[in-house]
C-alpha cells in the first residue's frame, strides 16, 4: 500500500508492505518520522489520517492512545498499519535521517541463555536468525507469541552485523512481558524483532567525554556505549563518568563486567554506583576501590559528583522516567549543556 503524507518539511511517499506498522515502513524507507517508545506508549507518533477506514489500529487499548483526538483522525503510526493507500499528517517536526543511520529490519530470533542476576531483574539473548547491524545505545521493538503488543529494549552488547543480541529486564507489577519471562521457561521460543530504534546512540566521532547517569535496567545501553568505546580505544583520549543507580547493594547488577571497563581504562574511565536506600558506611564495597560507591538517588549523586564540571560533554540518560526527569532538569539547568547533547529515550 502507497502511504502519502505531508508534514512542516513537505511531502513525502512510501509504501507500506502487508501488515507492517507505518511508522517502521517509513523508517525502513529512510524518513525520519517522529517516535520515542515505538510500542504505542508515548504517543509522539501520533498522526492524523484522511481516511480512518484506510487504516487499522493493531492495539485500540496502547496507553499512547489516550494523547489523541480521534474525532480529528489521529493514530499511532506505532500501532496501525495501512489495509489501502492512505493520506497522512504529521504534527511533529521531521528531521534529516543521518547519513550513516542503519536501515531498520523486522527479524526473528530464538531467546537463549536466559538467567537471573538479581531477584527482579532478568537477561536473556536472543539468537539472529539473520546478523544485523545497530549503533550503541540502540533498541529494538520484541515481542512473542503469548504476550500482547512489542515491548522495547535496549541491546547491552555492542557487535557489528552480530547474530546475536543482549538484553535484560527489571520485573514489574503488571508487567505482562515480565510476568511471563519470569514464571516461564522462554528459553527456545521465537521472537519477532523491529530495530535498530532509538537515538540516543553513540557516536564516537564527536570526540566528547562521555557522562552516562543510568537507573536499574536503563544500565542497558549505557553497557553497550561503553563496550564499543573500551573495543575501540576511544577512552585513550576521551573521558568516561558512569553512574548507576540501584536501591541497595544487592540489586546490583554488572559489577563485574563495569569494574574490568575501569581496568582497561583506569585514568579515564569512572564509574559510581549510587545506592538510593542503603548506606555506603554499612556495607562493604567490592571490586578494591576501581568502582565507587555513593548513597541517595543516582541523578543527585551525579550532579553533586559532577559539580559543574561538564567541558566537552555528550550526556546519555535512562531510567525510570521521574529520574531521566530528574536528570535532565539538571544538565539543561546546571550543566547547560544544550538540547543536542543530551540523549535518552523514554520507553514509558
Amino acid at each position: 500500500m502507497k502511504v502519502s503524507g505531508r508534514s512542516k518539511a513537505g511531502k513525502f511517499t512510501f509504501e507500506c508492505r502487508t501488515g507492517e506498522r507505518i511508522l517502521y515502513a517509513g523508517l525502513r524507507m529512510g524518513l525520519a518520522l517522529p517516535y520515542e517508545c515505538a510500542t504505542g506508549t508515548c504517543g509522539t507518533c501520533k498522526a492524523r489520517v484522511r481516511e480512518p477506514a484506510t487504516i487499522k489500529d493493531l492495539w485500540p487499548e496502547a496507553p499512547g492512545n489516550s494523547y489523541l483526538q480521534r474525532e480529528r483522525g489521529e493514530f499511532l503510526m506505532c500501532q496501525a498499519h495501512a489495509i489501502a493507500d492512505c493520506e497522512i499528517a504529521v504534527p511533529a517536526k521531521m528531521n534529516s535521517m543521518p547519513e550513516d543511520y542503519i536501515p531498520l529490519v523486522s527479524t526473528q530470533g530464538t531467546i537463549v541463555n536466559s538467567r537471573l542476576l538479581t531477584h527482579d531483574v532478568m537477561a536473556f539473548d536472543i539468537e539472529l536468525a539473520d546478523p544485523i547491524d545497530f549503533d550503541a545505545g540502540q533498541f529494538v521493538v520484541l515481542q512473542v507469541p503469548d504476550v500482547e503488543g512489542g515491548r522495547a529494549y535496549s541491546m547491552v552488547n555492542y557487535e557489528r552485523a552480530t547474530r546475536r543480541l543482549e538484553f535484560i529486564v527489571k520485573k514489574k507489577p503488571d508487567g505482562r512481558f515480565s510476568e511471563w519471562l519470569f514464571s516461564s521457561k522462554a528459553d527456545g521460543t521465537v521472537a519477532e524483532l523491529c530495530g535498530p530504534l532509538g537515538r540516543a546512540i553513540f557516536q564516537p566521532e564527536e570526540a566528547k567525554n562521555l557522562l552516562c547517569i543510568a537507573g536499574g535496567s536503563g544500565i542497558a545501553g549505557m553497557m553497550s556505549i561503553l563496550s564499543r568505546g573500551c573495543q575501540e580505544d576511544y577512552f585513550k583520549d576521551h573521558g568516561g563518568t558512569l553512574f548507576f543507580g540501584v536501591r541497595t547493594l544487592n540489586d546490583a547488577f554488572f559489577l563485574d563486567e563495569l569494574a574490568d571497563f575501569v581496568s582497561a581504562f583506569p585514568d579515564k574511565l569512572q564509574v559510581t554506583i549510587a545506592l538510593s536506600d542503603e548506606e555506603v558506611a554499612s556495607i562493604e564495597t567490592p571490586h578494591n576501590g576501581s568502582l565507587n560507591f555513593a548513597t541517595g538517588f543516582v541523578h543527585i549523586v551525579a550532579a553533586e559528583r559532577m559539580n559543574r564540571h561538564y567541558d566537552d560533554v555528550v550526556a546519555y540518560v535512562a531510567g525510570p522516567p521521574p529520574m531521566v526527569d530528574g536528570a535532565i532538569r539538571t544538565l539543561i539547568l546546571d550543566a547547560r549543556l544544550p538540547a543536542d547533547l543530551i540523549r535518552y529515550d523514554k520507553f514509558s
